[in-house]
């Protein structure tokens, strides 16, 4: 048995970890972000976009948190255990070396609803002897509802934190303490000894249930295989296999099994500027990038995925009749819901100051063309790459055409939701050109009932309506908008989309244009705010999908030896585990939501074509 007289120091006055001290596990419902400390500062139960249970990213006094860490001077790293997206930590201390153990089961069917779906935390002496303390703070409703806290099944059973809408149930191995609305643990293990923690969300199907050491050697041994089950689908064998694989399990962790949805970030207001008012919810289903999400796993071989999000697609978000914005929305809740308030909490100070700190997202009103293109792309790779479309799914399709047809010409918000008015976009314009084109190809090649004379008709006029208004001849590059002289990162999925040659005189141009105006040693900046304006204050970091964007671009481009190396530097703006937020600042730091979907999945992109190019 483990020490448990072991009285340690309080715990220090908590600070904010930097966003890209984090690791992260997850049960296809929800995740938790664990610090390279071994706290865990975000965790919403349970599902990604519910009320945050632990938000001390967001406020590091009111937001709650798990603290779990060696109870003396320590040295830490954290790393997965291999091909899984178990979370190590591990603590280097003068008398011994520990490690706390981070996952949260899957259960047999993913997908299916009633399982248990707990947190479990398992703490390992493996040489020596390590003094361990631990605090569980939760903070209900982002820390604003009050919670009550009491044991269960008398003083050794579980510890039950109660608040209005949401009951968490507390169990471990080691003797706990209550202290206030919080629960204290200190311990102290030898060479080969293990301690539990185990954290339930119990309701009236779910009572609270202890966690024994077999039962948590179970769940560990469970939760690895299923890991390395799933990532044994992967037909990646190229020379970058560990980023690729981590970046594909990170995507996974991003899917809510329940309906394949897949949100674009699992945090909401980390900030895009230490600071400033760039500060989004993210934990929604955005179609674009979970479309683009469909392409990359596609590409590795994980067909089910692709299948899940065409049935959320089909069951969630069929087209109906639309409003001012289209048939779809430019995203949706996880659960398929349209309505995404937004608001702000003003009682949290946000991360490192950086308020306000919002839930909910206003852009989902915004009109976004560009979703069209990025949806039927994936839809046409779907219907190649694993299996065919149905007739009631090509019926969708045809819809949407229809509509991108009527309407392809108005201006919208763009695909970096500028709140500053709409223009003509030449991203948007461009991705309409390949909802059209692809459901083009899709008609020709199964033989499906199609308006293909208005199709086609249409899908020239885009054409031309690029070629002639979104190139700058000043500029000697194509351009954010017509009849503007300003440049923009979106525009390197041109060759990508396959609307030009990436070796056409007009393309290699706009490459020079971009390398000399937006890039920063391989980093590539969306755009000049102060040259657009995009009604926010404040400036930004650079955008990891742009800088994956610009891999391709120069691969295409046959300037392979440059891609390779602006590949090669991106791999070393990743964190200690291989993870990227959205974007990374002047000096190297990961700014915004963490981790993010775009990012990985472009990485997973360069890597295929890069690799594909190289022979």
């Amino acid at each position: 048995m483990a020490d448990t007289s072991f009285q340690p120091d309080p715990p220090a006055h908590p600070r904010y970890l930097p966003i890209a001290e984090h690791g992260l596990v997850g049960d296809l419902r929800s995740v938790a972000l664990v610090g390279s400390n071994g706290t865990i500062d975000w965790y919403c139960c349970p599902s990604f976009d519910a009320p945050s249970v632990f938000a001390a990213v967001l406020d590091a006094e009111r937001g709650g948190a798990f603290e779990l860490a060696a109870a003396v001077s320590a040295r830490t790293k954290q790393f997965y255990f291999p091909d899984t997206n178990v979370l190590i930590t591990r603590f280097f201390t003068e008398e011994g070396v520990g490690e706390v153990q981070d996952f949260m089961p899957v259960g047999a069917d993913p997908a299916g609803g009633g399982d248990r779906h707990r947190l479990i935390r398992r703490v390992v002496c493996v040489r020596g002897a390590v003094p361990f303390r631990a605090r569980i703070a939760p903070r209900f409703n982002y820390g604003a509802d009050p919670h009550t806290l009491r044991p269960v099944d008398g003083p050794d059973g579980p510890l039950l934190f109660e608040s209005p809408d949401r009951c968490l149930a507390l169990t471990s191995t080691v003797t706990l303490e209550c202290a206030g609305p919080d629960v204290l643990a200190a311990f102290k293990l030898a060479e080969g000894e293990t301690e539990v923690f185990a954290l339930d969300q119990v309701d009236g199907t779910v009572a609270p249930r202890g966690c024994a050491r077999a039962e948590a050697e179970h769940e560990f041994n469970a939760t690895v295989a299923y890991w390395r089950r799933w990532l044994h689908q992967s037909r990646y064998r190229g020379r970058w296999r560990e980023m690729v694989h981590r970046s594909a399990l990170t995507l996974k962790l991003l899917t809510y099994a329940p309906t394949g949805a897949i949100v674009a970030a699992p945090t909401t207001s980390l900030p895009e500027q230490p600071g400033g008012e760039r500060n989004w919810d993210y934990r929604y289903v955005w179609v674009r990038d979970a479309a683009f999400c469909v392409y990359a796993l596609l590409r590795l071989g994980f067909s089910g995925e692709a299948e899940a999000f065409m049935r959320f697609l089909t069951t969630h978000i069929s087209p109906g009749c639309g409003d001012a914005s289209g048939p779809l929305q430019i995203m949706y809740g996880i659960d398929g819901r349209t309505d995404l308030p937004e608001r702000e909490l003003p009682h949290l100070e946000g991360h490192r100051g950086s308020a306000p700190v919002r839930v909910g997202n206003a852009a989902a009103g915004q009109l976004q063309l560009d979703i069209y293109g990025a949806l039927i792309d994936s839809v046409y790779l779907y219907d190649k790459w694993a299996q065919p479309i149905s007739s009631a799914q090509w019926d969708d399709v045809c819809h949407l055409v229809s509509w991108v047809c009527d309407h392809w010409d108005q201006p919208d918000e763009g695909v970096w939701e500028t709140r500053g008015g709409r223009k003509d976009f030449l991203y948007s314009r461009l991705m309409c050109w390949v909802a059209v084109e692809r459901a083009v190809r899709l008609a020709n090649r199964r033989g499906l009932p199609a308006d293909l004379p208005r199709w086609l008709a249409c899908r020239d006029a885009v054409y031309r309506r690029i070629m002639d208004r979104g190139w700058s001849p000043r500029r000697g590059a194509f351009v954010q908008y017509e009849g503007g002289d300003v440049l923009d990162a979106s525009v390197l999925m041109m060759p990508m989309a396959k609307f030009i040659a990436p070796t056409d005189p007009k393309w290699l141009s706009t490459l020079d244009a971009l390398t000399g105006e937006l890039v920063s040693d391989s980093l590539v900046y969306r755009y000049d705010p102060e040259a657009s304006p995009d009604g926010l204050r404040g400036d930004e970091g650079t955008f990891s999908i742009c800088s994956f964007w610009y891999v391709e671009a120069l691969v295409r481009a046959g300037r392979i030896d440059e891609g390779r190396l602006a590949f090669e530097k991106m791999l070393t703006y990743a964190n200690h585990l291989g993870l990227y937020a959205e974007e990374i600042g002047r000096t190297g730091e990961q700014q915004g939501n963490f981790p993010q979907a775009f990012t990985h999945l472009s990485l997973i992109s360069a890597a295929f074509n890069l690799d594909r190019a190289l022979g």
